[in-house]
């Protein structure tokens, strides 16, 4: 029986390369697959068809060709429930499942305190927010917002940093070294839990001040802003001018497929000075590689903070969770050397691992699961209702940032990632939103009102998998019509048309989104 299963997984999927290996060829044409060395360079005439193909378009009477696969090939077609978005790329083979599968488990890992009977899963803090990957990410979606005073924040936290000190700070910023000078006492992040014998360094505290805003059509949507600020500090007083940037954890999906988007393209969309005065000023945001030791495109995290997925899970399981790696190799995560019972306690550092606790081939393992969480399909694109909203949608301007779709580049990093047609609609651009998402802490070139442009593919299913609708950075948007109107900046243009749509036109656009 085991036999007639892999049997039948693996045609299922040859069926999928096949399809494609279809797509492909009728979206971009048969010299994109001639046989070879994978080759990143594109003629002009390939450059033309994919153009032609990623054009937005201008007919909303009928879906797009291959819309309903948002992740190419390797969008999940499974059924949509709560685990929505823990599905494998569907064009994975059946070998390299396996190595998903464990990095599932190592995702899911809790790790404990040191010294411990296991020297596989201790080394946990001392001081971190969460055991586990998965404790933020919850079902590898969307974190929220303590719901009340008692619940737990483990799927969010603050970012901390102050204004750099001197010239040596001010030059390392510079450089490109550092993105951000941390608190002097509390490191980058507040971590407000500890392993037993320590303390914690503090309690988010959220209040909110209500914004009412009034629709074209007479309805009043009460925005909530919240204020952030921290109690029962663990080590002493915080620098007095330490800037707090509150960071929801995003959801999973489709991280790999951002990370085969052409470096070359991305730039291509940037236009910091607005030459072409639409309004809109996309910028890269370039930040330190810790693996080619020099400054690199950013594009992951709400700032586009980290250049790749290693580095971006690397840096997370080590101030997050308090585990070194081996490109961070210190035990401790974010302890700062104020902290000397955080530093001088025992750690799971060993030489089964590398000589860390969270060795080379778990972090590959990771960062593989973090690279193939698929995309869900599209549902309900040739809804009446749905169409009409995403013409809504492109004629409100939205697209100017949430651009729609793209090819990835052959050479990826994952075979299931190459050459796709995508649609995560984001240009992964820093955008100023406004005063209203302004969190006023700058990191590495983003400003302290630029955020990156969110992929909304999969944001229709976060009440599915996540049990709410909580939405941007900090979660403050109760639904997706207030996420809209807290826009601002570049977006006020985009806001303000949404704010002047009928009734019928807003649940639209609110349809189409709940369709990605």
């Amino acid at each position: 029986m085991a036999f007639r299963g892999a049997e039948h997984t693996i045609g299922v999927m040859s069926k999928i390369r096949a399809s494609l290996l279809a797509v492909l060829m009728i979206a971009i044409g048969p010299a994109a697959l001639a046989a070879g060395p994978i080759v990143e360079q594109r003629t002009p005439e390939e450059a033309a068809r994919i153009a032609a193909v990623t054009a937005p378009t201008g007919d909303f009477t009928r879906p797009e060709p291959f819309e309903a696969l948002p992740g190419g090939a390797a969008t999940s077609r499974k059924p949509v429930n709560g685990n929505a978005f823990s599905h494998a790329s569907a064009n994975m083979s059946f070998e390299r499942e396996l190595d998903f599968k464990i990095g599932n488990g190592l995702f899911k890992r809790l790790w404990v305190s040191s010294p411990s009977s296991t020297t596989s899963a201790d080394g946990l803090g001392p001081l971190f927010n969460a055991r586990s990957c998965q404790r933020c990410h919850l079902k590898d979606g969307r974190g929220h917002p303590p719901a009340h005073a008692g619940d737990s924040a483990v799927s969010m936290f603050l970012r901390l940093s102050v204004p750099p000190q001197d010239a040596a700070q001010r030059a390392a910023l510079a450089s490109g070294r550092l993105s951000v000078i941390p608190e002097p006492t509390y490191g980058t992040q507040l971590q407000d839990l500890a392993i037993k014998g320590h303390k914690a360094e503090g309690r988010m505290t959220i209040r909110h001040e209500e914004l009412p805003v009034t629709l074209a059509d007479g309805t009043v949507v009460t925005l909530q802003r919240p204020v952030y600020g921290i109690a029962d500090l663990g080590y002493g007083p915080l620098h007095p001018n330490v800037m707090l940037s509150p960071r929801v954890a995003p959801p999973m999906i489709g991280l790999g497929l951002l990370e085969a988007v052409l470096e070359a393209e991305i730039e291509s969309w940037a236009d910091p000075e607005d030459a072409d005065g639409d309004g809109i000023s996309g910028r890269v945001n370039r930040v330190w590689d810790d693996a080619t030791q020099a400054p690199a495109l950013g594009r992951f995290g709400w700032k586009a903070g980290q250049p790749s997925l290693a580095q971006q899970s690397a840096h997370a399981i080590h101030g997050d969770i308090g585990l070194s790696a081996p490109s961070l190799p210190t035990p401790g995560g974010d302890c700062t050397a104020v902290q000397r019972a955080c530093l001088e306690a025992p750690n799971g550092n060993s030489p089964q691992h590398d000589g860390v606790e969270a060795s080379g081939e778990m972090m590959q393992l990771i960062t593989f699961y973090s690279r193939n969480l698929a995309v869900p399909a599209r549902r309900d694109l040739d809804d009446p209702q749905v169409l009409a909203g995403k013409q809504v949608f492109y004629e409100s301007g939205c697209i100017a940032c949430h651009r729609p779709k793209f090819v990835t580049r052959r050479d990826s990093l994952g075979e299931e990632q190459s050459f796709q047609l995508i649609w995560p609609y984001s240009d992964l651009l820093l955008h100023d939103m406004g005063e209203g998402l302004a969190d006023g802490r700058p990191e590495a070139q983003a400003s302290g009102r630029e955020w990156r442009t969110a992929p909304l593919w999969g944001i229709g299913l976060t009440e599915t998998v996540n049990g709410h609708t909580r939405f941007l950075h900090d979660g403050r948007a109760r639904n997706l019509l207030e996420a809209i109107l807290w826009h601002g900046g570049e977006a006020e243009a985009a806001r303000q048309k949404v704010v002047a749509l009928s009734k019928e036109q807003r649940d639209a656009l609110l349809a189409f989104l709940r369709s990605l």
